[in-house]
């Protein structure tokens, strides 16, 4: 038998993951270590994740204008990083390195198609023409010349095995509607080319493959709903140049009337494989579902839908699935045992215990999986077989009272509850829960907002939301969905607040939110509420007040002025420097955007998305940044006056990041030479000033030291010992 456990999500993904073909991700491979693996997407980075943790270890991109084609694998005899970029440059990078761009760089002569990574055997390149080389060979001579074995064919697949110390790559490929199956042994430097039996009026759609005693499983998932085997024996001593390999039915993807059109499959064991795709009845509405199928049996086994749609791709390693869903990557345990007839009719004796999982797991606050997951006042956790009898027994719980369920429980009861009904309970379960399990209480209640706010695209409850993250102590990780949410519906008023109170937003989200604050008009953010309180000392709201500014300047806060803020007539053009520069952005952006800069992140991996950022965007954020570092200039301590600015080393780092993602593009841009000149121009003026300074400085404690004062009344004996 085999079930499907817990889910969690690994993490969020970027513009270039969405959902159906030629979304998701290029690919997710093996990580150096167990429970690490390696994400790539369809744009510039490579990340590397700790499953259990759910958190990335490390993060690498290559410069704009590049993409990778070929997804990011681990040497596992060297720990090194080996990927290629525009299809023939080759990259060589180890775990400490950050910059691509001074890693190892080699440029191949032909187009890589994929590389595969064995455990004993060292990496394996796959080109686009079929030709085949291990990775040592081909650094020997880059330009080697690669050999074209499929003329006009295109490969659709390959995967690579240890057989003994052999290595052999399989792939396939396709022309004019005719499958071709390639074997090749790399040490023995041996060839074997197949053609698949044809199946009518259907073609394959994905392929699997493992080996075993000398002999290739070929599993081929057809557009017909269905699995085929083929065998392919590794030793061949016939000199035909193609054979038809014929194939057998593994498996009929239907059960019940219902018929799943599968996009991606993954071999469990001998007896198991898992089908990613969309199950469909006759007069009802398809549903994208995770399968586990039966292959002695014939059986669906377990099924998990996926409401949020995936984009067709399926892995799965360490007896974990992985797969888009949503905006995010999602990772399932599962289990499988021992298919006999006896476990089948349930006589089979079960001597283990269940595992106690040891993940921490953020994610599993929807449906009936609330009632397992959140805080209850019972000292027994809601079962499966709790969950039975609470099924079996509806006018039970009906009659129970509110104050004696758990949190799962009256959550569960709320589902489809109106939304006053909906909210006010959940007030009130706010009101009343008590430590130590308030924390994950609020939590819950955010998260139950969320998933109704994803059923019922209309309903969003934003001064509720204001409310919960305004009063309670919350964190990015108790309600990982909320800024995503929010980033949706461009509240950035609640973003704002995320930002500051936030302690654990990645990197990712960060970015995103600076994206849409740069990317909204001031002429709808005069519209929006927006916290003033980090700008009001610096940029002048009211026009042609000269008294305000005055006082501003002297004693660096106004309290009358943070009063009246909201009555001010806004006017861009006031927003000057001392040295006579504006205020590239009105008060409400400026406000929003120091959030960001405010915002805790890690360098090595806020860099990658700060380069997603549009070039345009990047220039005025650099134009703000460099009004800002002006300002701070202007004071003698180098501060910005107010609540919640930013410092000066603050906007400098920033400054630092956003050159190191952009400088290429900026020294391109026609408006950004000119900004970068006066940059440098001012940098350069304040070294040069500072380094006054420190002469000046010097001067004056060597004169203190000659010009010390004696009193004239006093006599001193001085001793000079002679040697």
């Amino acid at each position: 038998m085999a079930a499907l456990c817990e889910s969690f999500t690994l993490c969020g993904l970027g513009p270039g993951g969405g959902l159906g073909l030629g979304g998701g991700l290029l690919a997710l491979e093996p990580g150096p270590d167990p429970d690490h693996v390696l994400l790539t997407d369809r744009g510039r980075t490579a990340t590397l994740f700790k499953v259990s943790d759910q958190k990335p270890l490390g993060c690498w991109s290559v410069k704009q204008g590049q993409i990778i084609t070929c997804p990011v694998v681990c040497n596992f005899e060297t720990h090194e990083y080996v990927a290629v970029h525009d299809d023939k440059v080759l990259r060589i990078w180890k775990n400490q390195d950050i910059n691509l761009d001074k890693v190892f760089k080699a440029t191949l002569s032909a187009d890589v198609y994929r590389i595969h990574s064995l455990p004993n055997g060292g990496p394996v390149v796959l080109f686009k023409g079929g030709g085949v080389r291990t990775l040592d060979v081909l650094l020997e001579a880059p330009q080697q010349e690669i050999e074209n074995v499929i003329s006009d064919e295109v490969i659709k697949w390959s995967e690579a095995f240890m057989e003994g110390q052999q290595p052999v790559l399989i792939f396939a490929t396709e022309k004019d509607g005719d499958f071709f199956v390639y074997v090749q042994k790399l040490k023995m430097n041996s060839l074997h080319k197949y053609k698949l039996e044809q199946q009518e009026l259907s073609k394959p759609l994905n392929f699997v493959a493992y080996i075993k005693k000398q002999i290739i499983t070929l599993l081929c998932l057809y557009s017909n709903d269905s699995v085929y085997k083929v065998l392919i024996p590794l030793q061949q001593n016939t000199e035909e140049k193609e054979q038809i390999l014929p194939k057998s039915l593994l498996l009929n993807l239907s059960v019940s009337g219902s018929v799943l059109k599968g996009t991606s499959f993954v071999v469990l064991d001998k007896d198991h494989v898992a089908v990613l795709g969309r199950l469909a009845a006759s007069g009802e509405e398809s549903k994208e579902c995770l399968t586990i199928w039966n292959t002695k049996f014939q059986t669906l086994q377990t099924s998990k839908e996926l409401p949020l749609g995936t984009s067709g791709q399926l892995w799965c390693y360490e007896e974990k699935f992985f797969f888009t869903h949503g905006k995010v990557l999602t990772v399932i345990m599962y289990k499988c045992e021992t298919s006999s007839l006896a476990a089948a009719v349930g006589k089979l004796k079960d001597s283990q215990t269940p595992d106690v999982s040891s993940f921490v797991n953020w994610n599993t606050l929807e449906d009936e999986e609330l009632a397992a997951s959140l805080p209850s006042e019972q000292p027994v956790a809601l079962t499966s077989e709790s969950r039975m009898s609470l099924r079996s027994k509806g006018n039970t719980v009906a009659e129970v009272q509110p104050d004696t369920l758990s949190v799962g429980q009256l959550l569960l009861n709320l589902k489809n509850a109106s939304t006053t009904v909906f909210e006010d309970e959940l007030r009130q379960l706010i009101s009343k829960v008590q430590m130590p399990d308030l924390q994950a209480t609020i939590g819950c209640v955010v998260t139950a907002l969320i998933n109704r706010c994803k059923t019922k695209p209309k309903y969003y409850p934003q001064n509720f939301l204001l409310q919960i993250v305004e009063t309670q102590d919350l964190s990015y990780s108790l309600c990982p969905d909320l800024m995503a949410v929010a980033l949706e519906k461009k509240d950035v008023y609640l973003l704002q607040i995320c930002l500051q109170r936030f302690p654990d937003i990645p990197e990712e989200i960060t970015c995103a939110c600076l994206k849409v604050f740069l990317s909204m008009s001031e002429a709808y953010l005069q519209r929006v509420d927006v916290n003033l309180e980090s700008v009001i000392c610096y940029i002048d709201i009211e026009l042609n007040n000269k008294e305000v500014k005055t006082e501003i300047i002297e004693n660096g806060f106004n309290v009358e002025l943070e009063q009246d803020i909201w009555d001010t007539k806004i006017t861009e053009k006031t927003h000057l420097t001392a040295g006579g520069e504006f205020c590239p952005v009105g008060p409400q952006k400026a406000a929003l955007l120091n959030a960001v800069l405010l915002s805790a992140y890690s360098e090595t991996f806020i860099l990658p998305h700060l380069k997603n950022l549009p070039a345009q965007q990047a220039v005025l954020f650099l134009r703000y940044l460099y009004y800002l570092y002006v300002k701070c200039s202007e004071k003698i301590n180098t501060a910005l006056p107010g609540i919640c600015c930013p410092t000066i080393s603050q906007i400098m780092d920033w400054m630092c990041l956003l050159l190191d993602a952009h400088f290429t593009v900026m020294v391109m841009l026609p408006e950004a030479k000119g900004l970068l000149s006066n940059l440098h121009k001012f940098v350069r003026a304040q070294v040069r000033f500072y380094s006054e300074l420190n002469k000046i400085e010097g001067s004056l404690r060597e004169l203190q030291r000659l010009h010390h004062q004696k009193d004239p009344q006093t006599y001193s004996i001085e001793v000079l010992e002679l040697i």
